[in-house]
């Protein structure tokens, strides 16, 4: 039954209203001097755009001749990239307060989160490269805002290695419509795309390749230690927690339905990449001095952690398991999703405080981690949320962190990947080393300055930040329902 012009708005409203939105901050942005209102336009926008997401039906059928699609899956997602779109304009009301470019600020991070949004909602390779493309480009520009040369610096390389990468998955994606003659996701899976030849073993290769890109699994993960240190922290923060998501929900499509019949080969494919990954991602963090530069790190060992889902899943499937094993690694890598999405998104705020603080005072080298020194005595609200996040990183209860660990690390079990279940808690440990040494340079050493103001807006979003990292870690029951019922759209 078609439907109407208000359905598609119903369920598309989130969409819909931040697009609608970006485009009318363009056009009163040419006409105002005192853009501080923009700011607070976008964090209604986006608040309201949660309730929409959250309101949605979850059921619905494919919209647009099937290239797009209203489920739990999209919808977990959606949750996901607008959280934190809204976290990051909170700390962008101090970040940019009085700034005449503040409009294009936020008209970019609405355009990036509405691209991210169309990702989540895609089952056509078309729709799915044009939500990326629409990201990506945002997102680049983000990465210069500020302008400097490190800022340059890292949108040049993030714009270099994104469009290869983008090049890539865009020349596996052509791979597939030549083999099955269609670009929608369930049609190429109908078309048993797994007997015709080496052809498709080569369009799996540049697939993964471009997805590897996107979500930082090494060794396609160059681009991001750079990015992340060199752009605005709070475009970091946007980076690490929306951007990088969206890499996963892509593949999670591609791989689950359109390529599910290659199974064992993108299994063995991703087990090498996951422990490759999460053992380099924090072997490195470790001798970093640059806050900023470990999270990045962090952030790659945490893309390992929740790659160990394509694992699990491909295990599952190619070796005969009950379809309860794969759905169960698959709400457990969408758990670690959500919880890192959080306690990174704050994460990179409170060292946006701490580099505000060390420019304020005329000091160089703003993410040393010299200048985390008694923090806990000169902010220190920002020292107690950093406090919260890396504990919750480590796997600590009661977190977010330590719920999508502790299931993700039993579905490995139960799916009999056992090693890889040890690799994964070893690793785990290893990363205490880092993340408790700037606990310590904060409790323990002595300050290196005095105390300081805390700016209203990085205060705000970092105890949203904190909030939700508790409350996933105190009520996981609500959100591990809904995991399950993202997974079991994409496994059944």
């Amino acid at each position: 039954m078609a439907l109407a012009f208000g359905d598609y708005l119903s369920l598309l409203g989130a969409e819909a209203l931040l697009t609608g939105l970006a485009l009318l901050m363009i056009l009163i942005g040419l006409f105002m001097k005192n853009k501080n209102l923009m700011g607070y336009l976008s964090l209604a926008g986006l608040v309201a755009s949660l309730f929409l997401v959250m309101g949605a039906d979850r059921t619905t059928g494919p919209l647009f001749y099937g290239t797009i699609e209203v489920d739990a899956l999209s919808q977990f997602f959606k949750l996901v990239f607008v959280a934190v779109a809204l976290i990051v304009v909170m700390a962008g009301l101090s970040r940019y307060k009085d700034s005449p470019a503040q409009d294009e600020f936020y008209v970019l991070l609405l355009l990036a989160t509405v691209g991210m949004m169309v990702v989540a909602s895609s089952m056509d390779l078309v729709t799915l490269f044009i939500g990326f493309e629409l990201a990506s480009l945002s997102t680049y520009a983000m990465a210069a805002f500020d302008r400097e040369k490190q800022n340059l610096e890292a949108a040049m390389k993030y714009f270099i290695f994104g469009s290869v990468s983008s090049a890539m998955m865009l020349f596996g994606f052509s791979l597939l419509y030549g083999l099955s003659g269609t670009t929608r996701l369930a049609e190429i899976a109908a078309a048993s795309v797994a007997e015709m030849g080496p052809a498709t073993l080569v369009a799996l290769l540049f697939v993964v390749a471009g997805f590897g890109f996107k979500m930082a699994l090494v060794p396609f993960h160059m681009w991001a230690p750079d990015t992340y240190e060199g752009s605005p922290t709070i475009v970091t923060a946007f980076l690490a927690a929306g951007s990088k998501k969206m890499g996963f929900v892509a593949a999670f499509k591609v791989l689950f339905i359109a390529l599910v019949a290659l199974s064992f080969e993108w299994y063995m494919a991703f087990a090498i990449l996951v422990a490759i990954t999460m053992t380099l991602g924090n072997i490195v963090a470790i001798w970093q001095k640059s806050v900023k530069r470990m999270l990045a790190y962090s952030s790659v060992a945490y893309a390992g952690y929740i790659a160990i889902a394509f694992v699990v899943v491909g295990a599952a499937d190619s070796g005969g398991l009950d379809l309860a094993v794969a759905q169960n690694g698959l709400a457990s890598g969408l758990m670690l999703i959500l919880g890192h999405a959080f306690m990174k998104t704050g994460a990179f705020i409170a060292a946006a405080v701490v580099g505000y603080m060390a420019l304020s005072e005329g000091k160089k080298n703003p993410d040393d981690l010299e200048q985390y020194a008694g923090l806990g005595r000169r902010a220190p609200i920002t020292a107690f949320c950093m406090l919260i996040f890396l504990f919750s990183l480590s796997g600590i209860p009661p977190t977010a962190g330590f719920i999508g660990k502790f299931m993700l690390w039993g579905s490995a079990i139960d799916s009999g990947l056992v090693w890889l279940a040890v690799l994964f808690a070893l690793n785990s440990a290893l990363s205490l080393y880092y993340y408790l040494r700037v606990i310590m340079y904060m409790y323990v050493r002595e300050p290196a300055g005095a105390k300081i103001a805390e700016p209203k807006g990085y205060v705000l979003a970092m105890v949203v930040a904190l909030v939700a990292v508790v409350y996933i870690g105190l009520f996981p029951q609500a959100f591990v329902d809904f995991a399950y019922s993202a997974a079991a759209v994409l496994l059944h």
